[in-house]
């Protein structure tokens, strides 16, 4: 079982864990101004990067951090590993334990497959998304985002649209918001929100998109169809757009967007959105990096009783 702290659920962290974790790479932000853009603060450590869904901006985010922070990386990603051969995530985490890793960052189509992992392992592991469970790094560097671009959460309105039910990113990011001090709202059909959502997670649901108005943030979720199997959950996508789809004629002034990726312009969003002056999405992407330098800082050394900034004096020292 890992003897190291972990990060698998947005429950494994407080208010003030998420305070820390952001202060520190609002820390790393500094270092992303220099002509050389990295520290000595993990170097000896190894990270192992276990990507087995497609992924863009998560996996290319840790393996820069990890490489930021001066650690040695191994990026895995599913094809081409034994687990094409019939493997089990449980036989590989052995085998690549006997290799004594410092992190495994995992990605995984089942829920609850970090947490399985963790008891495989001496290795602090992340949660980089488990099938339609949670990623917890992609709330924090959505929190990060709000602080920096538009200020405290606390009193804000988030309103959430589009595809709840398989949304990792929705789950996690409800609990940050919500710790943070943010109303928030669910703004989805019926079909498309787990039941009892409203009392699980203490969020408003509902299906008319007109309620956004009000919001501060409009978090906008992709239809994941990939999750979806034989269909049913909406007519259509052109029908779901049309009663949903974030747009200028849907958003009021100062309201700002946000959206994970990948973006399906003209399905849960106008391409107008995306790419006006007033959205998050670039700066979401951007701050995914300093937000997983910190994340790995964090687990490897402060939540793990080493030195920190203050003791260490390696936090932001150029490598």
């Amino acid at each position: 079982m890992s003897t190291r702290s972990s990060l698998v659920r947005m429950a494994d962290l407080t208010a003030g864990d998420v305070g820390r974790i952001l202060d520190t790479a609002d820390r790393f932000a500094s270092v992303m101004d220099r002509d050389i853009k990295k520290v000595p603060t993990l170097r000896g450590r190894t990270v192992v990067n276990l990507f087995l869904e497609p992924s863009t901006r998560t996996s290319t985010s840790f393996e820069l951090a990890a490489k930021r922070l001066s650690a040695d990386v191994v990026s895995i990603k599913g094809q081409g590993t034994s687990m094409d051969k019939g493997e089990t995530l449980k036989d590989t985490i052995l085998t690549l334990e006997a290799y004594e890793p410092d992190v495994f960052v995992i990605r995984h189509p089942q829920v609850g497959a970090c947490a399985m992992a963790g008891r495989y392992t001496d290795a602090a592991v992340v949660n980089a998304g488990d099938g339609t469970g949670e990623h917890p790094t992609q709330a924090l560097l959505d929190v990060f985002t709000v602080q920096q671009e538009v200020g405290s959460l606390d009193g804000m309105h988030v309103a959430i649209v589009g595809d709840v039910l398989h949304s990792r990113v929705a789950r996690s990011g409800i609990q940050a918001f919500r710790m943070m001090g943010a109303r928030v709202t669910v703004v989805a059909p019926p079909t498309l929100v787990p039941r009892h959502l409203a009392e699980a997670l203490g969020v408003e649901v509902s299906a008319d998109i007109r309620d956004i108005a009000d919001a501060d943030i409009v978090y906008v979720l992709r239809m994941q169809v990939e999750r979806m199997g034989a269909g049913g959950f909406v007519p259509s996508l052109e029908e779901y757009a049309r009663m949903y789809q974030v747009n200028h004629a849907r958003l009021g002034p100062g309201q700002r967007v946000m959206h994970a990726g990948p973006v399906n312009r003209g399905v849960e969003i106008s391409g107008e959105v995306v790419d006006d002056p007033g959205s998050l999405i670039e700066a979401q992407a951007a701050n995914g990096l300093v937000v997983r330098m910190a994340v790995l800082y964090d687990v490897l050394t402060e939540a793990a009783g080493e030195p920190g900034e203050d003791e260490g004096g390696v936090l932001l020292e150029a490598a």
